[in-house]
Protein backbone atom coordinates (compact mmCIF):
# COMPACT_ATOMS: atom_id res chain seq x y z
CA UNK A 1 0.00 0.00 0.00
CA UNK A 2 1.55 3.32 -1.00
CA UNK A 3 0.26 7.14 0.33
CA UNK A 4 1.13 9.61 -1.04
CA UNK A 5 0.43 13.30 -0.35
CA UNK A 6 -3.21 15.54 -1.67
CA UNK A 7 -3.69 18.81 0.32
CA UNK A 8 -3.39 20.49 3.80
CA UNK A 9 -5.97 22.46 5.45
CA UNK A 10 -5.63 26.14 7.12
CA UNK A 11 -9.27 27.54 8.65
CA UNK A 12 -9.47 31.12 7.47
CA UNK A 13 -12.10 33.66 8.38
CA UNK A 14 -11.74 36.15 5.58
CA UNK A 15 -11.90 34.22 2.52
CA UNK A 16 -11.45 36.83 0.32
CA UNK A 17 -8.14 38.31 1.88
CA UNK A 18 -6.76 34.83 2.16
CA UNK A 19 -7.37 34.40 -1.22
CA UNK A 20 -5.75 37.45 -2.71
CA UNK A 21 -2.75 37.26 0.38
CA UNK A 22 -1.97 33.71 -1.58
CA UNK A 23 -1.62 34.72 -5.00
CA UNK A 24 0.30 37.60 -4.18
CA UNK A 25 2.55 36.36 -1.80
CA UNK A 26 2.84 32.81 -3.21
CA UNK A 27 1.48 33.32 -6.53
CA UNK A 28 -1.40 30.39 -5.68
CA UNK A 29 -4.15 29.91 -7.96
CA UNK A 30 -7.47 28.66 -7.07
CA UNK A 31 -7.45 25.05 -8.68
CA UNK A 32 -12.13 24.29 -7.57
CA UNK A 33 -14.11 25.08 -4.85
CA UNK A 34 -17.21 23.28 -2.47
CA UNK A 35 -20.03 25.55 -1.58
CA UNK A 36 -22.18 24.43 0.94
CA UNK A 37 -24.74 26.35 3.15
CA UNK A 38 -22.27 26.29 6.18
CA UNK A 39 -18.77 26.47 4.71
CA UNK A 40 -16.67 26.90 1.38
CA UNK A 41 -13.81 25.51 0.70
CA UNK A 42 -11.50 26.45 -2.02
CA UNK A 43 -8.36 24.47 -2.99
CA UNK A 44 -5.16 26.54 -4.44
CA UNK A 45 -2.61 25.05 -6.68
CA UNK A 46 0.84 25.94 -7.46
CA UNK A 47 0.53 25.20 -11.18
CA UNK A 48 3.10 22.69 -11.13
CA UNK A 49 2.39 20.21 -8.71
CA UNK A 50 -0.71 17.97 -7.68
CA UNK A 51 -0.65 19.24 -3.90
CA UNK A 52 -2.80 21.46 -2.97
CA UNK A 53 -3.50 24.04 -0.24
CA UNK A 54 -7.07 23.65 0.80
CA UNK A 55 -8.67 26.99 2.90
CA UNK A 56 -12.10 26.44 4.88
CA UNK A 57 -13.94 29.18 5.63
CA UNK A 58 -17.03 28.71 8.39
CA UNK A 59 -19.52 31.14 7.63
CA UNK A 60 -20.61 30.72 11.56
CA UNK A 61 -16.99 31.37 13.01
CA UNK A 62 -16.23 35.21 13.68
CA UNK A 63 -13.02 34.45 16.60
CA UNK A 64 -9.47 34.03 15.40
CA UNK A 65 -8.45 30.29 15.57
CA UNK A 66 -6.41 29.45 18.18
CA UNK A 67 -2.96 27.80 16.62
CA UNK A 68 -1.63 27.21 19.58
CA UNK A 69 2.13 28.18 19.14
CA UNK A 70 2.20 27.90 15.58
CA UNK A 71 5.23 25.07 15.70
CA UNK A 72 3.25 23.13 12.35
CA UNK A 73 4.14 24.97 9.30
CA UNK A 74 3.72 24.69 5.19
CA UNK A 75 6.64 25.20 3.66
CA UNK A 76 7.46 26.39 -0.11
CA UNK A 77 10.42 26.60 -2.45
CA UNK A 78 11.41 29.37 -4.68
CA UNK A 79 13.65 29.64 -7.88
CA UNK A 80 14.35 33.47 -7.13
CA UNK A 81 14.81 33.27 -3.11
CA UNK A 82 15.91 36.97 -3.53
CA UNK A 83 12.89 38.43 -5.50
CA UNK A 84 10.83 36.29 -3.00
CA UNK A 85 12.36 38.02 0.04
CA UNK A 86 11.67 41.24 -1.23
CA UNK A 87 8.20 40.54 -2.06
CA UNK A 88 7.52 39.50 1.21
CA UNK A 89 9.58 42.07 3.08
CA UNK A 90 7.47 44.83 0.80
CA UNK A 91 4.33 43.02 2.02
CA UNK A 92 5.54 43.55 5.70
CA UNK A 93 4.30 39.37 5.91
CA UNK A 94 8.27 37.92 7.06
CA UNK A 95 7.26 36.61 10.73
CA UNK A 96 11.08 34.72 10.87
CA UNK A 97 14.31 34.88 9.35
CA UNK A 98 16.80 32.28 9.80
CA UNK A 99 20.14 33.30 8.51
CA UNK A 100 21.95 30.53 8.84
CA UNK A 101 19.98 27.96 7.81
CA UNK A 102 19.06 30.21 4.25
CA UNK A 103 15.34 30.56 5.11
CA UNK A 104 12.11 32.50 6.76
CA UNK A 105 9.00 32.41 7.07
CA UNK A 106 5.69 34.46 6.57
CA UNK A 107 2.82 34.93 8.23
CA UNK A 108 -0.71 34.56 6.48
CA UNK A 109 -3.73 36.48 7.74
CA UNK A 110 -4.82 34.18 9.66
CA UNK A 111 -1.42 33.41 11.59
CA UNK A 112 -0.42 30.62 9.49
CA UNK A 113 3.54 30.40 9.16
CA UNK A 114 4.74 29.50 5.64
CA UNK A 115 8.31 28.39 5.38
CA UNK A 116 10.59 29.78 2.45
CA UNK A 117 13.43 27.87 1.17
CA UNK A 118 15.62 28.08 -1.69
CA UNK A 119 15.22 25.77 -4.49
CA UNK A 120 17.43 22.63 -4.20
CA UNK A 121 20.49 22.86 -6.41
Amino acid sequence: MKFTFNHFNFNVLDLGRSLAFYEKALGLKEAHRKESENFTLVYLTDGVTSFELELTCLFDRKEPYDLGEVEFHLAMQVKDFEAAHKLHEEMGCICYENNDMGIYFIEDPDGYWIEIVPERR
